[in-house]
């Protein structure tokens, strides 16, 4: 076991935050921690990390116990990093110890190159040592980890030598996690980490995450994050801490259980509490059941009392309905470019874009920030100018759009007054009743636009789509700021509506939940997948393996050539250095007959001139012919000789 909390609680004012929580966490296991806002998460993460303290019940129990051995790293939003240094200089301060090792050995190696004798004795134990411990700690992995890491979380075309100064806000938030898993501590509290990643970043992290050996604490809104990852959900509500098994989907089923349950309970404790106190009522003054009245009196004091569950505030109502069928051809977009600005500032963000939409789908575009999702949105509709191609609407399409900046929203006018310019002929009762099925109540209805919340401000939004009863729903970023009770009421009314939709949101959990089909956008264009967004997914991550072992397939050819031709390298030169060998052989044993030669020719010149010679015919002949054949000899072995050098 990790860590242990028992029985702890907080107070602010007097007011409890938090509620008798104990919890464990275990080792390499996930668990996600969710809640609603200020409902006490970053605090109970401060008084893990011991940067805050608790408070003990009246009892005086209570405990946070973590493993002495334990590493703990925490990524709190907005976490610092060192300005001055460099990217590479910043990830290398995750591995501590193992770089001052790196340097001692590098000052090692420079003084054994000018040691000698006991010193360099010296010298080459404490290196053996250091390269040990090095070594052990894959040390020499370090610049690999390093740029896996880095790329993994979008730093792929960053120089390592760029000044963390010079980075944005989102990056710097990167570039702490990118150190943070560097790092690799026992115990990994994330908050709030897929704020500032992209798509790909995300599907890296949670690969990552997947294979981390120790345990991961994170508290996160990314509904479709947790659910991949986490092992565990703890949910914090009304300041007490419940645990649920699986990820986010086994959460809801279970939560939902847990509250049917505790209902039921509480209801029938309730009615079996209204039995025992009107037959005590009825009975305590008549002497013959005063006793029988009494044994009920006790058995109501002993009852412990189940609260009666507290739930969130009732959630909103959003049902999307439409009148008019539509053509089945909806929408067909042909070789369109997709550009911001206008004039010399104007800047193609797609190059091409077709898309063709028919009736009943229901299409979510994603793609990187920047590329151009919004735009293509109001492209589409005509709300910005189009520099070519083609775009098609069929017959009978009625557009209802939510933007996600709310700019078609009037916010001088009050709530009540945006509903009824655009439905003039609602009673105000009407318009009070289509308010309050979102949850637009009281006092709300009659404030200003401008000074609403944005998930009010969202909700409004559905209120009038929702009465608009468009066949092509058009949404951009629909979940960005509203709450989760409304979150889940969206993605119903979603999933159910019969027309067309076309959704642009990084809220992974609400695409797979109601689209068919996903539509990535890039400079290039559009690339259309069939199926949510876990099919998707999946494509994606088949895509990257098959793509991962095609470059290992051919790393692994290439290696092959080169070790056939370095071992045909080396063959040729084994023969070259075997001919080399016998050339110069024989060039010796030329030069022992050439000196042979000259030495048999000098003995017969002085023989061949001696008296005694001359005067023996059949002598001067053979030494004469000897003579001759050794001349011949010895030209031929000196151009051999003269050849061979």
């Amino acid at each position: 076991m990790l860590l242990s909390i028992e029985h702890i609680y907080k107070y602010f004012n007097g007011e409890p935050l938090l509620k008798d929580i104990s919890f464990t966490l275990d080792d390499k296991e996930t668990v996600g921690l969710i809640g609603s806002n200020g409902c006490g998460k970053s605090t109970l993460l401060n008084i893990i990390t011991g940067s805050e303290s608790f408070d003990r019940a009246a009892d005086g129990i209570g405990s946070v116990t973590l493993s002495p051995t334990a590493a703990v790293g925490f990524l709190r939003q907005n976490s610092g990093l060192d300005s001055s240094l460099s990217i590479k200089e910043e990830m290398l301060r995750a591995f501590g110890d193992l770089t001052e090792v790196r340097r001692r050995m590098t000052e090692l190696e420079s003084v054994m190159v000018k040691e000698s004798g006991a010193g360099l004795n010296d010298v080459n134990i404490e290196y053996s040592q250091l390269a040990a411990y090095f070594e052990s700690r894959d040390g020499y992995r370090m610049d690999v980890k390093i740029r896996q890491v880095l790329n993994g979380m979008g730093f792929a075309e960053k120089s390592d030598g760029q000044i963390v100064s010079t980075l944005s806000g989102g990056e710097k938030t990167r570039l702490a996690l990118a150190k943070l898993l560097l790092e690799d501590p026992d115990l990994l509290i994330l908050d709030e980490p897929t704020n500032h990643l992209d798509l790909r970043t995300l599907m890296w992290l949670e690969d990552y995450l997947k294979e981390y050996r120790g345990c991961i604490l994170i508290v996160s809104h990314d509904r479709y994050f947790l659910n991949k990852i986490c092992s565990r959900i703890c949910e914090i509500e009304n300041g007490r801490l419940t645990s649920y098994k699986g990820g986010y989907s086994a959460y809801l089923v279970q939560k939902k259980m847990d509250r049917d349950r505790l209902m039921k309970e509480y209801e029938s404790q309730q009615k079996e509490i209204a039995k025992l106190e009107e037959y005590v009522i009825r009975n305590k003054t008549r002497a013959s059941t005063a006793k029988m009245a009494k044994s009920r009196q006790h058995m109501l004091d002993r009852i412990e009392r189940i609260e009666k569950p507290v739930f969130y505030e009732k959630p909103p109502s959003i049902r999307l309905e439409y009148d008019i069928e539509p053509t089945k051809d909806i929408l067909k977009v042909t070789d369109c470019p997709v550009c911001v600005g206008e004039g010399a500032e104007r800047k193609v963000l797609v190059r091409a874009l077709d898309l063709h939409i028919r009736r009943g789908e229901h299409v979510g575009i994603i793609g990187d920030n920047g590329v151009g999702k919004s735009t293509i949105l109001k492209l589409i509709q005509g709300l910005v100018p189009r520099y070519g191609g083609e775009i098609l609407w069929g017959r009978n399409v009625k557009i209802s759009y939510f933007d996600q900046e709310h700019n078609d929203l009037d916010p001088y006018a009050t709530v009540m007054e945006t509903v009824d310019k655009r439905f003039p002929l609602l009673t105000p009762q009407e318009v009070r009743n289509m308010l309050g099925a979102v949850r637009l109540t009281g006092e709300n209805v009659f404030k200003p636009v401008s000074v609403i919340s944005g998930g009010e401000k969202a909700k409004l939004c559905f209120a009038l789509m929702a009465f608009e009863r468009g066949n092509v729903l058009i949404l951009d970023e629909p979940t960005n700021h509203i709450d989760l009770n409304t979150k889940e009421v969206l993605e119903d009314a979603l999933a159910e509506f019969k027309g067309t939709v076309i959704i642009v949101s990084h809220d992974r959990y609400l695409l797979d939940k109601t689209v068919n089909r996903i539509v990535e956008i890039s400079a290039e264009g559009a690339r259309v997948f069939e199926g949510n967004f876990e099919l998707y997914e999946k494509t994606i991550r088949q895509e990257r393996l098959e793509s991962e072992q095609a470059e290992q397939l051919e790393k692994q050819e290439r290696l092959k050539e080169e070790y056939i031709r370095s071992k045909q390298a080396k063959y040729r030169s084994k023969e070259q250095r075997a001919a080399d060998a016998k050339r110069r052989a024989r060039i010796k044993e030329l030069e022992s007959e050439i000196e042979s030669l000259e030495e048999r020719i000098a003995e017969l010149s002085a023989e061949i001139s001696q008296p005694e010679t001359a005067a023996d015919f059949a002598l001067m002949s053979e030494k004469c012919s000897e003579l001759e054949n050794c001349r011949k000899t010895l030209d031929e072995k000196m151009e051999e000789w003269a050849q061979l050098e």
